[in-house]
């Protein structure tokens, strides 16, 4: 049985559980554990961080954010920066995904355009857009987090610290982030600016 594999084992419920197809795409041969895969997921998402950190990259448009993607889970997952074709436990439907995003990029770059909201609203704001669309098999919370960190820095703002914890893990941290979250979904935005910068 497939759930009972212990990589993909999770009781975290905000995360994404992956189909059968695309655990399948796993690169790696070594990954036996849970922790292992998130090890993995770690190092190649500090290489993902170097390559968005070593030229200005403007994280306002559709294309770089799929190639983000790829570099943070590239060596990981055959299915980096490929949106997902499944449907999922949150996020849009598959078919509106590429839609959602290009909106979510043309939001945002009227947002700084014109000013309609403080530079760390801009960027918590983008963040959340994309982790409500869910665009990826996997890896939708890091990959939104880090974009919000690379906006606020275009912005002129410092990263954020998104609670000083590791949201991976379950514990009372990522419980805060998910509640804030879920705030976020109901248009109160206030309880994500604070967790992103606590």
């Amino acid at each position: 049985m497939a759930d009972a594999d212990p990589r993909f084992q999770d009781d975290d419920e905000a995360n994404t559980p992956l189909t059968a197809e695309e655990r399948e795409q796993l690169i790696p041969s070594y990954i036996t554990l849970r922790h292992e895969l998130n090890e993995a997921e770690q190092v190649n998402i500090g290489e993902g961080l170097r390559w968005a950190m070593s030229r200005r990259r403007d994280v306002l448009d559709q294309e770089s954010l799929n190639e983000l993607h790829r570099r943070m889970f590239g060596e990981v997952w055959r299915w980096a920066g490929q949106y997902r074709t499944t449907g999922r436990n949150i996020g849009v439907a598959a078919y509106r995904i590429a839609m959602d995003v290009r909106q979510t990029v043309d939001d945002g770059r009227y947002w700084v355009e014109h000013g309609t909201y403080p530079p760390d609203e801009i960027a918590v704001r983008f963040s959340h857009r994309l982790v409500a669309i869910h665009p990826f098999p996997n890896g939708n919370g890091r990959f939104s987090r880090l974009v919000g960190d690379l906006l606020a820095r275009q912005l002129g703002r410092p990263p954020f610290s998104w609670g000083r914890a590791n949201l991976i893990d379950a514990g009372e941290t990522r419980a805060r982030y998910v509640t804030a979250l879920r705030a976020a979904d109901n248009h109160e935005i206030e309880p994500l600016l604070g967790f992103a910068r606590s």
